[in-house]
Parts: structure tokens; C-alpha cells; sequence
């Protein structure tokens, strides 16, 4: 695929965007901005693995379940006991 221009306004973040390429590591903003993507799909993969953890383990669950209406009346008798 070729590469396409695009053009980014960073806003505030964009001194943060300079230190980075004036660091070394990266050769050109592109670089920088490609980095932030990377970062930001790990991110991603791992909140969704943390979510589909998560989720398995309410599968897995044992305890029996409980309808709607109980688990809302069980929150707020909770919360206004608090109070």
C-alpha cells in the first residue's frame, strides 16, 4: 500500500511530539506519530483481553444468578445504608 500524507494538529501535545524526535530515538515526526498508533493499539488489545478475562470469568462463575430487579433492590438497599 502506499503511503499517504496526512496532516495531524497536535495541539498541546505537539512539545511533547518535538522532545520525542529531538531525543534521537525517532528520525522524523512520522516516526513519533506511527510510535503513539503502536502504543495505542496495545493499549487496546489489552483492555479488550482484560475485558474478555473478565467476562469469562463471570461465565465461569458458580454462584447462582439473580434477576434484575433483586440485584438493583440488593445496590440500593446497599447504598442507602450507607448514607
Amino acid at each position: 500500500m502506499a503511503a499517504k500524507a496526512v496532516s495531524v494538529t497536535l495541539g498541546e501535545m505537539a512539545e511533547r511530539a518535538e522532545r520525542h524526535l529531538a531525543s534521537g530515538r525517532f528520525s522524523s515526526m512520522s516516526e513519533v506519530v506511527r510510535a503513539g498508533l503502536r502504543a495505542l493499539d496495545r493499549e487496546e488489545a489489552a483492555l479488550d483481553a482484560l475485558m474478555r478475562a473478565k467476562v469469562q470469568e463471570a461465565l465461569e462463575d458458580g454462584r447462582p444468578s439473580v434477576p434484575l430487579a433483586e440485584a438493583f433492590a440488593r445496590i440500593r438497599t446497599a447504598t442507602t445504608a450507607g448514607e
